[in-house]
């Protein structure tokens, strides 16, 4: 009896010791693919630097799947570099083999996936590439391109009419408001659109007055557009000739009478190619109210290009500006026609 149990005992431990040594070499072996698998790695980027890409893929290749001679984490980097190499030189049915033979062991790799999804999107004719990126960007860019018609819509009623009083109140005889509206002249003409827009929306909190994003961008560009507004009203004013003034006055009329119904409506004439002009250039400057955290469309060109890093996307970002620009200037030039109808009888 003792010798069965001695027996018994002798085997268990014979058993033991044996799925240790097969453990250790299992260990080893994995631990001698590890070091194999590095090595691999760094003679292919080694290789890599030299230039030479068909060389470095083979090399990327030769690391072998997961499991008792690979690691997961080797062959995921491995086979994504030999991808991005085959990418690179354009051999675009290669790197999907590549990516697939990784997907094969992780369908679920999300940076294989998108990879898959880019280069399939490479090998589209140019024009239905463009044609997607259109439909992807352009619904985002049109959202965008509300706001800033927005901001230059609400800012053309604005202005006018601040740079009208300010152009009055600088060729009216009180010197108070004279000075006032030369001040105003002088401060929103000589400093930088975008510096305003900062003073506004960072500056004005720290002296207790917060404004959003939008109210700020209306009030530094009504300003800023009615300080020029005001001197080419003033000038279109003041090239009226003096005797239209006297000869109202000679008639009964009032200042204001003679302003609103003789001299203001001549100067439309006059000052309706700079207005049109200082309008266009609105359009324009909108993009800058994107630094006070409004999302227009160069905001959102912005943000949709560092996402992508697709060019298309500031390419339609400039067809729509040039589309607003070119209405705003078609328009103006059939206002002037208007305008000067009279002079070309």
């Amino acid at each position: 009896m003792k010798t069965t149990i001695d027996s018994i005992l002798r085997s268990a431990v014979i058993a033991a010791l044996l799925v240790i040594s097969l453990l250790a070499l299992g260990a080893q072996a994995a631990s001698t693919a590890t070091e194999n698998a590095d090595a691999l790695i760094r003679k292919a980027n080694d290789v890599m630097v030299t230039g030479d890409l068909e060389a470095a893929i083979t090399i990327y290749l030769q690391i072998p799947a997961p499991g008792p001679e690979g690691d997961e984490g080797q062959f995921a980097s491995s086979r994504m570099q030999a991808a991005r190499l085959e990418f690179a030189v354009k051999d675009y049915p290669a790197a999907i083999a590549v990516v697939e033979e990784l997907l094969a062991v992780y369908p679920d790799n999300i940076e294989a996936l998108q990879f898959r999804d880019s280069v399939k999107e490479a090998m589209l004719p140019q024009w239905k590439r463009l044609m997607n990126d259109t439909i992807k960007f352009m619904p985002h860019l049109l959202k965008g391109s509300l706001m800033t018609l927005l901001l230059v819509v609400f800012t053309m009623i604005l202005s006018p009419i601040g740079g009208l009083l300010i152009a009055l109140g600088r060729i009216g005889d009180f010197k108070a408001i004279n000075r006032l509206c030369w001040f105003i002249i002088w401060l929103f003409r000589g400093t930088p659109l975008l510096l305003q827009l900062f003073f506004i929306y960072y500056g004005l909190p720290a002296i207790g007055i917060t404004l959003k994003p939008i109210p700020a961008a209306l009030i530094g560009l009504g300003l800023n557009y009615s300080a020029y507004l005001a001197e080419i009203i003033r000038s279109g004013i003041q090239s009226i000739d003096q005797g239209q003034m006297e000869a109202a006055e000679a008639m009964g009329m009032s200042n204001w009478q003679a302003m609103r119904r003789i001299i203001i409506p001549q100067t439309y004439r006059v000052i309706l190619p700079p207005v049109g002009n200082e309008f266009i250039a609105l359009i324009k400057d909108t993009a800058l109210v994107s630094t006070i955290a409004m999302v227009e469309l160069m905001r959102t060109a912005d943000q949709l290009f560092n996402a992508s890093f697709n060019i298309t996307v500031l390419g339609l970002a400039a067809v729509i500006y040039l589309l607003f620009t070119t209405v705003f200037t078609f328009t103006f030039e059939r206002l002037e026609e208007r305008v000067g109808a009279y002079e070309k009888r």
